[in-house]
């Protein structure tokens, strides 16, 4: 039995099942490819769902695992360590936005964590206002096609159902505005909201940036009543759209921030941005973390913002995301399977017109040794390393090309013939 046959068997008599894995052991990474058991090299466009933004065996990163590992894993936050306000202040810097801050940071272990922790700034800030006198109530505001994790509070927040109704009822108090629909915004919009959340651009629903109109009203009516406006900055943040955070490309400050994934290159490590006036809704007990902000974490952190600064990798991402959008674009032109490109710097979605094709898509290109994946089921995404070069681009526009010559035009064949009335009995 091979080695990946006795992880499945393992796996299969030991784990919860929740995930559908492709059958593939991997076992070590370099830069930007990622490796498995038989030493095949798989150009990885997806870097762990956008975790590894140094790619693999970054040396900065190994040093500060070997470095802090040596030193200090863990202490609790009982205690101090150097770390943390190391880490929030190159956070907090790269934060602002002409003139406006985010003062504060507070550390947790994931995203999902990290949005919990949001929603919690969020009341308590409003229940601060209303012991000030202000009208202001309980209600969150979320968008359609929004995915902010899986505990309770964030899957409350995520719009498809297929995340929800497993595990209803869900947190009360949210409700979902109509994507990009400024006046559906206006018209939930009362008192009773105390924010408003946000993704700059939507990862899981399909790589779909925010309208510069939306954004703008949502910051207009919450500033109106105290409301606070939380951009979910998870996926987009971290330099993956070519600035620190996706925010800063609509010239708009929300009140929180949060951050996950590429904060530590692949340890685990959530963070909430936010300004003074939202962090004095909280006390000590309020709130807090066991591992959160942990010594090793925020060393590794700390390495990754400071490579990703020495090595240009904002600009690179802006370099070579535009190019990969434009060879997208090209081989839109010659495959009208794709209906779509959007995103920005290397957060790139390319919706096709077949959820068939995609799903196709997805399997054939990891034959090719290239890992993508699909999501909101049409849109081919991709979440490369901030060290992508050119030369990858064009493997996988190669790559792309191939397969909708070999395979569109079976799927557009189908669509026409439903189209005229082919599925008729």
């Amino acid at each position: 039995m091979s080695k990946l046959e006795q992880v499945k068997t393992a796996e299969a008599r030991l784990l919860l099942h929740t995930y559908d894995r492709n059958p593939i052991l991997f076992v070590r990474g370099e830069g930007v490819y990622v490796i498995d058991e038989q030493g095949e090299r798989y150009l990885d466009l997806l870097s762990g769902i956008g975790v590894n933004a140094l790619g693999y065996s970054h040396p900065a990163i190994e040093r500060a695992l070997i470095n802090q590992g040596r030193a200090l894993i863990h202490t609790s936050n009982l205690f101090y360590h150097e770390g943390q306000a190391e880490l929030a202040l190159r956070l907090t810097e790269r934060a602002s936005l002409d003139g406006a801050v985010l003062d504060r940071a507070f550390f947790a272990n994931t995203g999902t964590e990290a949005i919990e922790g949001a929603l919690k700034l969020a009341r308590a800030h409003a229940g601060l206002l209303r012991e000030e006198g202000k009208t202001i109530g309980t209600k969150v505001l979320a968008l359609e096609h929004s995915f902010h994790g899986r505990t309770f509070g964030s899957v409350s927040a995520t719009h498809k159902a297929k995340y929800r109704e497993p595990f209803g009822p869900v947190v009360p108090g949210f409700e979902f505005v109509r994507f990009n629909d400024v006046n559906d915004l206006r018209a939930k919009f009362s008192t009773e909201v105390c924010a408003i959340l946000v993704e700059a651009i939507q990862g899981e629903g399909g790589i779909r940036p925010l309208s510069p109109e939306f954004f703008a009203e949502a910051r207009k009516l919450t500033a109106s009543t105290g409301a606070l406006l939380i951009v979910d900055e998870i996926q987009a943040g971290l330099g993956r759209t070519g600035k620190w955070f996706a925010y800063q490309h609509y010239n708009i400050q929300p009140d929180i921030a949060t951050l996950a994934k590429p904060l530590a290159g692949g340890i685990p490590l959530g963070a909430i941005l936010c300004t003074e006036e939202v962090a004095r809704a909280l006390h000590p007990g309020m709130h807090g973390t066991t591992f959160g902000g942990g010594p090793l974490a925020c060393a590794v952190a700390i390495a990754v913002i400071d490579a990703m600064e020495s090595e240009k990798l904002l600009d690179n991402a802006t370099e070579v995301g535009n190019y990969f959008q434009e060879q997208l674009r090209a081989l839109a032109r010659k495959h009208e399977t794709i209906v779509d490109i959007r995103g920005k710097g290397l957060m790139i979605g390319a919706e096709l017109d077949s959820a068939d094709l995609a799903r196709l898509a997805v399997a054939e290109m990891l034959k090719r040794r290239i890992v993508i994946n699909c999501t909101s089921e049409t849109t081919l995404r991709f979440l490369p390393p901030y060290i992508l070069e050119r030369a990858h681009v064009d493997a996988t526009i190669a790559a792309l090309d191939e397969i909708f010559t070999e395979h569109a035009a079976a799927f557009s064949g189908a669509a026409a013939h439903a189209a005229a009335g082919g599925n008729r009995g």
